[in-house]
């Protein structure tokens, strides 16, 4: 490390000592939020600023939080945990798998409150759902059938598919998860009388061959499976889906919001306002050990009516009934 490097680091943390040594000065309690990339997510971030201000906690009067943003850069994660932990915060708060690892790898004192980690029994975030042991707690998006569940709505969407081409991302999820939502597709397709093509992909340099391979098979539709990289690239792939007209489900709104078809899962939004109550637990003294890991109850059909003009699809009126229809 040479002298300007030596420098900054010293800088930095005399930044973070500064910080906490004010915010003990305040006596209010601090809250860190930790997330992989706060653009991608802005309603979880408010879902959360909601459920706390229905609790009646108010940022900068009786409460603090502390935000780190790893801007998309995963390898960030571990050094911003290290920061919100060296701040002396009462409750760490993060989004999604990584974040969570990150977290519980930069502390086991710090209570921790995840928001939307697919298995976090298989990937080692907690002992089991209803006792998660340790000092980390939250709320799950796994729920099963939920691949299963977005064929249907796609083949409701486009009842003339019959092949579906399905991106993944080898890795993004634990084995079992990836093995679970894998069976839970090709069971739903054989009933739907569909055919998978399961086309991986690495990084955003593959998108292109992956979707060259789409059209070679004559993919009817596409179905896109969880993973960070996938979501931070979703303009892409969004942009690719609608260049080779495919339709296109998705488990998460932001690829609608972003300009795609339609999507069905978990409501995020309303997983992050349940975290604000967790949060308020832990404040009052509960244990995470002794808070079970809720999965989610409510789940939301999104769909995107002028992505479907583009596609010259007609979605059935009975579909649009029970979907948020973004015009």
């Amino acid at each position: 490390m040479n002298r300007r490097e030596t420098v900054v680091v010293l800088v930095a943390l005399d930044a973070v000592s500064l910080a906490a040594r004010a915010q003990r000065a305040t006596g209010l309690p601090r809250i860190g939020y930790l997330t992989s990339n706060l653009a991608r997510s802005p309603s979880m971030t408010e879902g959360f600023r909601q459920g706390l201000r229905a609790l009646g906690y108010i940022e900068g009067r009786n409460v603090v939080i502390e935000v780190r943003d790893a801007d998309g850069k995963l390898e960030k994660l571990p050094v911003l945990a290290a920061e919100l932990v060296a701040l002396k915060v009462d409750v760490i708060v993060v989004g999604g798998t990584s974040g969570a690892l990150a977290a519980k790898r930069a502390t086991r004192a710090v209570p921790i409150v995840f928001v939307s980690a697919v298995d976090p029994v298989t990937d080692g975030l907690v002992s089991s759902l209803a006792r998660p042991g340790g000092n980390v707690t939250g709320l799950s998006a796994n729920s099963s059938e939920l691949a299963g569940k977005r064929l249907e709505e796609l083949k409701r969407a486009v009842p003339g598919m019959s092949q579906v081409a399905v991106l993944w991302q080898p890795g993004a999820l634990s084995e079992r998860t990836e093995q679970d939502q894998r069976k839970e597709a090709e069971v739903a397709a054989r009933t739907l009388g569909v055919r998978l093509q399961f086309v991986k992909v690495q990084g955003p340099g593959d998108f292109d061959k992956a979707f060259a391979e789409m059209t070679t098979a004559r993919a009817d539709a596409l179905m896109v499976l969880g993973g960070t990289m996938l979501l931070i690239e979703r303009r892409n792939i969004v942009g690719l889906a609608a260049r080779n007209r495919l339709p296109a489900m998705y488990g998460l709104r932001e690829y609608v919001d972003a300009g795609g078809l339609m999507c069905y899962g978990p409501d995020n939004a309303d997983m992050s306002r349940r975290a604000a109550t967790y949060v308020d637990k832990i404040l009052k003294g509960t244990k995470p050990a002794d808070l079970p890991v809720e999965q989610p109850t409510k789940f939301d059909l999104v769909i995107n009516l002028k992505a479907a003009r583009a596609l010259g699809l007609t979605i059935p009126p009975s579909l649009l009934l029970r979907a948020e229809v973004i015009q």
